[in-house]
């Protein structure tokens, strides 16, 4: 049994990334869905043309975790593509945040990624896909994003890291690092922070040119994905100009 496996599913870049895999990829015995939201994973359901399978489970509960892993034992399914969207950030000062809301972002955008990936990848064979949703704040300290953007920096080097480990199984691993994109991300992001910036709305996209852009780099087995010329520039500029001033430009405008 084909399947493609989609985290962080009931919004945003999952929401769009199950709807594009279901146009996309004909060859797919089954789509499955995971998100903490029920209602939203049958709403995503009715629309997909494949069978899908809902799995409403939180990636950071081990309960939930251990359920799901016993599913892929008894299943055995040959997992085609591996899409992991869930992830939180939060905008605002270190100091001013709690502890309890730092410690969260880690979890799962860090410890709960890597736990999913591990636990898929025996499932996994050769010509299959892992694609991590990063951010373009992984490519160097972002102030009022500081742990966000760390745990993001972590998920576009592990991701580089594990893609050399598996090329030779002939497995694919892309890092999508998209800049601001139009989702119910903000919703969450500025409970500490005044709102989303002029300069955040202008570098704005959408899900779905994310989503596109990525497959398409995955089609061509990139390492990164960037969603357009400006995080091009943007990325090209954090690995030729020195990091701290650039660090004390972005608290000025973010």
């Amino acid at each position: 049994m084909k399947v493609a496996i989609i985290t962080g599913a009931t919004s945003g870049i999952g929401y769009e990334a199950a709807i594009q895999i279901d146009r996309r990829f004909a060859s797919l015995d089954e789509i499955w869905v995971i998100g903490r939201r029920e209602e939203k994973l049958l709403e995503l359901q009715k629309k997909l043309q494949h069978s899908v399978r809902t799995f409403a489970m939180d990636v950071t509960d081990d309960g939930d975790m251990t359920e799901f892993e016993n599913v892929l034992y008894k299943l055995n399914p040959n997992i085609r593509m591996v899409f992991q969207s869930a992830g939180m950030g939060l905008h605002g000062k270190f100091a001013e945040m709690t502890a309890k809301d730092q410690a969260a972002m880690i979890r799962l955008n860090c410890e709960a990624l890597t736990n999913f990936t591990s636990m898929c990848l025996p499932f996994m064979r050769r010509n299959s896909h892992i694609i991590h949703l990063a951010s373009s704040a992984g490519f160097m300290p972002f102030p009022g994003y500081s742990v966000y953007g760390a745990s993001k920096s972590y998920v576009l080097n592990f991701s580089r890291a594990l893609r050399a480990e598996l090329k030779p199984r002939g497995i694919h691993v892309l890092a999508v690092c998209p800049g601001p994109v139009n989702t119910p991300f903000f919703d969450v992001s500025e409970r500490y922070g005044t709102g989303i910036s002029p300069f955040k709305k202008a570098m704005m996209n959408t899900p779905e040119v994310v989503v596109r852009r990525a497959f398409g780099d995955a089609a061509l087995h990139k390492a990164v994905s960037v969603d357009g010329v400006h995080i091009g520039m943007f990325r090209l500029m954090t690995k030729i100009l020195p990091i701290t001033p650039i660090v004390d430009l972005l608290s000025k405008v973010l």
